[in-house]
């Protein structure tokens, strides 16, 4: 059986998104503050490799912040006779009628 104690994840909790034009970026320093159209109650999306995995929130505790997972985002499914990859059932059904029947 191989083993997986030599795998690299790349981990990403993310908290929030801002666009910005990267003059505005450039003209930040120290200490600037980027607000994000979150607040703290929202839900954080967990990233493995950067495709999303999970939900969850923060906690802080004291000087710990932790993320605790609440919801894991299922993987996409393959559809094989066809070869398209699917995530949930609304593209599964709008492939399937966008995907004329086989001819005999």
């Amino acid at each position: 059986m191989p083993s997986i104690d030599g795998l690299n994840v790349d981990l990403k909790v993310v908290l929030g998104r801002r666009q910005m034009p990267v003059h505005m970026l450039l003209r930040m320093g120290r200490g600037a503050v980027i607000e994000l159209d979150q607040s703290d109650d929202d839900k954080v999306e967990i990233l493995a490799n950067d495709h999303p995995i999970a939900r969850g929130h923060i906690i802080v505790t004291g000087t710990r912040i932790q993320v605790e997972i609440t919801e894991i985002i299922p993987k996409p499914t393959l559809v094989r006779d066809k070869g398209v990859t699917i995530g949930d059932g609304a593209v599964a059904a709008q492939a399937a009628m966008e995907t004329p029947p086989e001819q005999s």
